[in-house]
């Protein structure tokens, strides 16, 4: 489970005088929050892979410390991870960690300074616990042939295979190019879907495409593009904070020589707006109990989170040169973002114990 060792440090911080309840109520809130979501219905013997962008991570003025705390809590609840936006210096990156405990560890890809790359890294994080490195690591390159400009990707497609138990699979995380082209992104999207259903046919592992692709509607060309591909995509919904964009995706192959070996049990987006830096319609989150309330678990207002914000958030501002916001309540939002990120995170859960399929081979 994720570290707390950190909070000692937390008792006498003097912009900040309530932050140790604080933290600690947010993080009991969002535990229930990821338990009632993820763990409650897990089945034993899978593996949970996560993807999130998160938002320029970590880049401009730097996150608060409490953020850490819950990007790690929600990371935790997956067993590999893959990460979008990681930024130039790896400092915040190795805090996650940390944060995540020594059973955890990372591999991240260089920066893209070309045209379009925004200076990003994308990280796999991973419970050694849980999943273990194959030795296979690099980036997906493309035929000049795939996309109509004869260049690379904006952002190469960062690959890596691992196993868990029997499972032995690869994953391959993107952050397609944005823009107002939709072709390109659809090109660029297909392309490297259609690489991953190539490999498939000849290497025993699952190939599972994941990342921020950019797509901005159900029925678009780009997401079309993902399912002309072949490889199975399951439908989580809008991912970005104004719930109208699909822009995050994980998609897998179901065919090939390791075709006996993906069997998708669960999937699903995770909404941490319930529990800190919200709010989110109540309606919506998992149910709090009179009990889950006498131990500190709550759903807070618009009202209360911007009066506790406000004025630590000005204190942050002017201490790295940046001047206060005009229109909190109007800024906060996207301040918000900058905290934890414009994206939700998915996840899927796929069954890895194929030992009874296995020796019924021999009967």
């Amino acid at each position: 489970m994720a570290f707390y060792h950190h909070f000692s440090r937390y008792q006498n911080d003097p912009d900040y005088a309530d932050k140790q309840a604080w933290i600690a109520a947010r993080l009991l809130t969002l535990r229930h929050d990821l338990y009632e979501t993820i763990e409650k219905d897990r089945r034993p013997n899978s593996l949970i892979i996560g993807s999130w962008n998160i938002r320029a991570f970590d880049d401009g003025v730097p996150r608060m410390d409490e953020s850490y705390h819950y990007i790690a809590e929600i990371i935790d609840h997956f067993d590999i991870c893959a990460i979008q936006e990681v930024k130039t210096d790896l400092h915040p990156l190795r805090r996650l960690m940390k944060l995540l405990g020594r059973n955890w560890d990372f591999f991240v890809s260089d920066i893209s300074t070309h045209k379009g790359g925004n200076n990003e890294r994308m990280a796999f994080v991973f419970n050694t616990n849980r999943v273990f490195f194959r030795n296979l690591i690099g980036e997906i390159v493309l035929s000049k042939d795939d996309l109509s400009s004869g260049r690379q990707p904006a952002r190469s497609p960062f690959f890596a295979s691992f196993q868990a138990d029997w499972f032995k699979f690869s994953l391959c995380s993107a952050h397609i190019v944005f823009g107002d082209d939709l072709e390109m992104r659809a090109e660029e999207t297909g392309a490297i879907a259609d690489a991953l259903v190539k490999r498939a046919k000849s290497e025993d592992q699952v190939h599972i495409f994941l990342g921020d692709m950019n797509i901005e509607k159900e029925d678009g060309e780009v997401m079309q593009a993902l399912k002309d591909s072949k490889l199975t995509v399951p439908d989580f919904g809008p991912t970005n904070m104004g719930g109208d964009k699909w822009f995050d995706q994980i998609a897998f192959t179901e065919k090939g020589r390791a075709s006996r070996k993906t069997r998708m049990l669960r999937h699903g987006k995770f909404d941490w707006r319930h529990a800190v830096f919200g709010p989110h319609p109540e309606q919506d989150a998992p149910g709090l109990t009179a009990k889950d309330k006498t131990e500190g678990k709550a759903r807070l207002t618009r009202e209360a989170i911007l009066k506790h914000y406000e004025k630590k958030v000005e204190k942050i501002r002017k201490a790295h040169g940046k001047a206060p916001y005009v229109d909190w309540p109007k800024s906060y939002s996207r301040w918000a973002t900058y905290e934890m990120s414009d994206h939700l995170p998915i996840w899927i859960e796929l069954e890895i114990d194929y030992s009874d399929d296995y020796l019924r081979r021999y009967l």
